[in-house]
């Protein structure tokens, strides 16, 4: 999939006709940025863009997140925090002294 956001009136409102006009290429909408589909029609929507508005537009070039990309030990941690007794618990505190990864370690390594 494409990523485009916009950073200027005059591309968000382009990008909101190209929308309304091309909704089969256009996966999810979330105002001033668009998912286009990763087919050659949404490479060349989003092309359109970076052409037309130049810097006041960014390309990125996405894949969908699946879970079990993520090693287990954090898709685990995440189920654990989530069936906290105490809603209000910062994970920082309810990492503390159990066996998951605390947050420091999470930010220090990329997936």
């Amino acid at each position: 999939m494409l990523l485009v956001v916009t950073y200027s009136r005059a591309a968000r409102r382009d990008l909101r006709n190209v929308c309304r006009a091309h909704e089969d290429c256009v996966v999810r909408q979330f105002g001033r940025a668009v998912l286009f589909s990763g087919t050659e029609f949404g490479a060349f929507q989003a092309l359109r863009f970076h052409e037309k508005h130049g810097l006041d537009v960014q390309i990125e070039h996405v894949e969908p997140f699946e879970p079990s990309d993520v090693p287990i030990h954090v898709r685990e941690a995440a189920e654990r925090y989530e069936a906290r007794e105490e809603p209000a618990t910062p994970y920082k505190r309810f990492a503390s002294g159990r066996d998951i990864p605390d947050p420091e370690h999470l930010r220090g390594v990329d997936l």
